[in-house]
């Protein structure tokens, strides 16, 4: 594994995974980056296979921030060999299929969190699996999205969109806590008017770019 300070710092010439940025691969706490390639040639392989946006939770992890996040001390996180990868688009039973056939070997279940861990260590699997009458996501719209030039960045854009929304709700509920009742009530509802007229314009435009 060859490891960079910081996922910029990555020379374009020694990237070879097209569907793949090193920011996308880099150490969420850190910016560093360790380059696993067999493993990131698994991963390509995969979404080449699957054709749709593989969407990254965790891919390389520092040791530092492995210890943060409270990560098995031994964590192939750490080699760059492991991926925790979002179930938004994907059915988790077609995915595991793949994820095998192409050569992951341990695999983590998550379904309460909607993601899966694949890794290239030791035949291994732990977690529940989802369940047989799990509303898993099969978009009949997500070939075609996958067939339009830019598709990965669509996608994985609008992921990281509401993966900061997710993370601002903590200090929103805190600042609604400092407000006289009535003020809490007007920034609610504003809040409520907010994300439904961004749904409406994120479905508005996902219906004119996929026709």
């Amino acid at each position: 594994m060859k490891i960079y300070s910081h996922w910029s710092g990555v020379p374009a010439s020694e990237w070879f995974w097209p569907s793949f940025t090193a920011q996308e691969i880099a150490c969420r706490g850190t910016g560093k980056v360790g380059i696993d390639p067999e493993a990131m040639d698994k991963l390509q392989a995969l979404r080449d296979r699957l054709g749709v946006p593989v969407i990254l939770n965790s891919a390389y992890r520092s040791p530092e921030h492995n210890a943060a996040v409270g990560g098995a001390s031994d964590s192939l996180h750490m080699q760059g060999k492991a991926f925790d990868v979002s179930m938004v688009n994907h059915d988790p039973d077609s995915f595991e299929v793949v994820a095998r056939e192409v050569g992951f070997t341990g695999f983590g279940f998550y379904p309460r969190a909607n993601f899966m861990h694949i890794d290239t260590g030791a035949p291994r699997d732990w977690g529940t699996r989802w369940p047989e009458d799990h509303a898993a996501t099969r978009f009949s719209e997500v070939p075609k999205v996958a067939e339009r030039p830019g598709a990965d960045r669509v996608v994985k854009g609008l992921a990281a969109a509401l993966a900061g929304v997710l993370a601002a709700a903590p200090a929103f509920v805190e600042s609604l806590g400092k407000l006289d009742p009535l003020a809490q009530v007007v920034a609610i509802g504003g809040g409520v008017l907010l994300a439904g007229a961004l749904a409406y314009l994120v479905r508005d435009r996902l219906r004119k770019w996929l026709r």
